[in-house]
């Protein structure tokens, strides 16, 4: 009996963790935004891509400095756009999302 009991909550146990590790890759979710900023010449390009690939959730960031647009990939769950502005703003960059 103690055997059976020791198997029924081990299974049940491993069914739990499974679907556990489903729901967490399922919550992942990566987001594409385009930021218009103030940014003019390569210095600027340069500082942010110091420092913004660092935040969390991060997956890809690019600039491009005619266009003052950059770019950036990242993992909803871990950031936000709004977390976003506010590091560029650390960085003297002003950034706003840009209306599609």
């Amino acid at each position: 009996m103690k055997k059976f009991v020791i198997v029924c909550l081990t299974a049940i146990i491993c069914v739990g963790v499974c679907s556990a590790q489903n729901k967490a890759k399922a919550e992942k979710k990566v987001v594409t935004t385009v930021f218009c900023t103030d940014i003019d010449c390569e210095h600027c390009a340069k500082k942010i891509m110091n420092t913004i690939p660092f935040e969390k959730g991060i997956k890809d960031v690019k600039v491009d400095v005619p266009t003052k647009k950059v770019t950036v990939v990242y993992d909803a769950s871990k950031n936000s756009d709004e977390a976003l502005v506010e590091a560029f703003s650390k960085i003297k960059v002003k950034a706003e999302k840009e209306k599609k």
